[in-house]
């Protein structure tokens, strides 16, 4: 998904890169060794203590209102006592042995910061019984080794920071700079939650939203830039972004914005010659796949065609989709409309038929949006008693057989003289 963002990885398991394996199911090995290195030195140890022990902690504590933690048990078996049961194959984990004394650091976002947590945590777990790390060991192990300079990260990990400086210092490693970034919630100010299906990047995707249009209203809820506006491109995001502005506070997701994000990028995206293929071939495979035999004839599957009506619809629509929704359905499938309707809408009906046809049949006629604008304006004259806007709503009936849609003159550039000469001919002049 970070790929189809347009923000892929520079190194992944799919891209590769001198840091690798990139899986974590594939650097177990160099988690037991650093795991090796802190209880070859003290600062770790293992723990015995079975889940059963662990949970009437955890009760003992809520019952006395007290925050559970560890009580830190099997730091003082002997190396004796912990052979013995080694070679017993006793279930064990293995516990890092928090220090007082933790370090103040300078967080990019928040300042300094420093949490002694070795006085209100227990030993936290840094190798499970399966062999596989904890957040906390693994995220130590692999930004040492894959040469992480910044951990940019969510506020939740603020205060396990000096946590983790504390590994750092163990192991004798540098650490990264870090900086923690507010969360991102709901308008309403609620967390994202994985239960909201709709805020999984799928269901953006499955929607017709733009990557660039999604990248664009997320970082628009946030900060790090001098002002925030809609438009923007991934490049100028990175140009315009400096982690000192970055603020404190929660950024609000507002969903209902981001058809707007996506009308504006979807607009740059058919302006964009080199894009544009791209994006007629998908709006041919879905009006294939939504119209199918009822399309009026293959024509409309041409990408001329469609490339005309995305350069009208420019700016109109937020996502492709619409273009094959039932209000754009005369795009692709001629209307059946009674005559009796349309003569409910003017008596004058086969009249201003019979006049759109000598409009059309003119030489000097072109069709194009102001031409046809002003030859339209025109035609009331003939027809007495019949105002603009009567025409126009029964030339729309006509030749979509819908009552709002377009304006007249761009449905009939979209169409094309010959289907709106038919369309005309069936609906008004029988």
């Amino acid at each position: 998904m970070l790929e189809w963002a347009g923000i892929p990885p520079d190194e992944s398991p799919r891209r590769g890169g001198p840091a690798g394996p990139y899986q974590q199911s594939e650097r177990l090995d160099l988690y037991r060794e650093a795991t090796k290195r802190l209880l070859d030195k003290g600062a770790a140890y293992h723990c015995f203590c079975t889940p059963q022990r662990l949970e009437l902690l955890k009760k003992a504590a809520l019952q006395s209102q007290q925050t559970p933690r560890y009580d830190n048990r099997c730091r003082h078996l002997s190396p004796k006592q912990v052979a013995e049961k080694v070679s017993r194959g006793a279930n064990h984990v293995v516990r890092f042995r928090l220090q007082e004394g933790a370090e103040p650091f300078c967080d990019l976002v928040y300042g300094w910061s420093k949490h002694e947590v070795a006085s209100v945590e227990g030993d936290p777990v840094i190798l499970k019984s399966d062999g596989f790390p904890t957040y906390h060991l693994a995220n130590v192990v692999d930004d040492h080794l894959m040469g992480i300079s910044h951990v940019l990260r969510g506020a939740e990990w603020l205060v396990s920071t000096s946590k983790h400086l504390l590994l750092y210092r163990a192991l004798g490693w540098d650490p990264p700079r870090f900086g923690h970034l507010p969360l991102l919630l709901n308008a309403d100010g609620s967390k994202l939650s994985k239960r909201q299906g709709h805020v999984f990047l799928e269901q953006f995707a499955q929607d017709g939203y733009l990557p660039a249009a999604l990248l664009d209203a997320i970082t628009n809820c946030g900060s790090g830039f001098a002002e925030n506006r809609m438009g923007r491109t991934l490049e100028e995001l990175v140009a315009e972004f400096d982690v000192g502005r970055i603020e404190k506070h929660s950024a609000l997701l507002d969903l209902e914005k981001l058809g707007e994000f996506n009308r504006i990028h979807l607009a740059q995206q058919i302006g964009d010659e080199r894009r544009r293929p791209s994006l007629i071939a998908e709006v041919l495979a879905a009006a294939e796949q939504v119209y199918g035999e009822q399309l009026m004839d293959r024509g409309v599957l041409e990408p001329s065609y469609v490339e005309q009506v995305l350069l009208l619809r420019r700016g109109h629509i937020s996502r492709l989709q619409d273009l094959v929704s039932p209000k754009y359905a005369f795009l692709w499938i001629r209307p059946t409309v009674p005559f009796e309707e349309l003569r409910a809408i003017s008596p004058e009906a086969d009249e201003i038929g019979r006049l759109v046809l000598g409009l059309l049949d003119r030489p000097a006629a072109a069709l194009t949006m102001e031409e046809l604008n002003r030859d339209l304006r025109q035609l009331p004259e003939q027809v007495k008693g019949t105002q603009f806007s009567i025409m126009m709503k029964l030339l729309r009936m006509a030749l979509s057989g819908q009552q709002q849609g377009p304006a007249v003159a761009e449905m009939m550039v979209s169409l094309g003289r010959g289907e709106v000469r038919t369309r005309i001919r069936r609906a008004l002049c029988g």
